[in-house]
């Protein structure tokens, strides 16, 4: 009998834990997710596509990828490597999508 008292007392103990543990997990997983701050796109977009022989076009394309990806590399051109994301967005002819 009191074998079976502490089997119940150490199932009912395990099964509190395991709710604690998933309480904070979830908690913690919503604080990260809204630490993550929106960047900028249009600014962004407007500094990488200023140059561009087509801006409306680069603006367009720039911003879609940005929302993806809230990640614009900095400069002009190239820096790809600073947004996998942003880098690894293609069209349906297997060119990249990002300016």
């Amino acid at each position: 009998m009191a074998l079976s008292k502490l089997l119940l007392a150490s199932i009912l103990v395990s099964l509190l834990l395991f709710h604690l543990v998933h309480a904070a997990q979830s908690a913690h997983s919503q604080t990260q997710g809204s630490l993550l701050q929106q960047i900028d796109c249009n600014g962004a977009c407007t500094g990488r596509c200023r140059l561009s022989s087509r801006p409306r076009l680069c603006q367009r394309a720039c911003g879609t990828c940005c929302r993806r990806c809230n990640c614009v590399p900095p400069g002009t051109a190239g820096n790809q490597e600073v947004c996998p994301c942003y880098a690894s967005l293609t069209t349906h002819g297997g060119t990249r999508k990002c300016p």
